[in-house]
């Protein structure tokens, strides 16, 4: 067995500023979204997925792909939603397995509503701390950490 390839101090330094910034503001951006709308950043994702689609509707199987949620955690948040009258699933016709799930008009309204807030959330607490530079930084960094991620996926 080889040895292991350990952080050097830097590294480990930067890992750990990494995983404290980026739970912080998860839990920041969440709980604006919580106290002004009574959703979750999960939930709103899965609005704002929805709403990029033909008909506000796509098949249940690539929103858990384009949310990164397991199919399990997706069904749960969905029936969630769909209890509050936001979505709804309806099977596919042409696939008697498949499960369509659409946004209806009070999960628009609310996602029309709190697009805004959540904006705001991402500008105060990440956008507006770093210069475009260091924006784009982060935008190339993370195309290279999911595509790394998501070819590993598929393999």
């Amino acid at each position: 067995m080889s040895e292991p390839r350990w952080l050097s101090g830097p590294e480990q330094k930067s890992w750990r500023k990494y995983l404290t910034g980026s739970q912080l503001l998860q839990t920041q951006v969440e709980a604006d979204l919580r106290e002004n709308f009574g959703i979750g950043l999960a939930e709103y994702e899965i609005l704002v997925r929805l709403s990029e689609h033909e008909n506000r509707s796509m098949r249940m199987a690539q929103l858990a792909s384009d949310t990164t949620m397991s199919r399990s955690r997706l069904t749960h948040s969905v029936a969630r939603m769909e209890k509050k009258g936001l979505l709804a699933r309806c099977p596919i016709p042409e696939d008697g397995r498949g499960v369509n799930c659409a946004m209806t008009e009070a999960g628009w309204n609310l996602l029309v509503s709190a697009a805004p807030t959540h904006v705001e959330s991402v500008r105060e607490n990440l956008v507006d701390l770093l210069s475009p530079a260091e924006m784009a930084a982060l935008g190339t960094i993370f195309s290279k950490v999911t595509h790394h991620l998501r070819a590993k996926e598929n393999s």
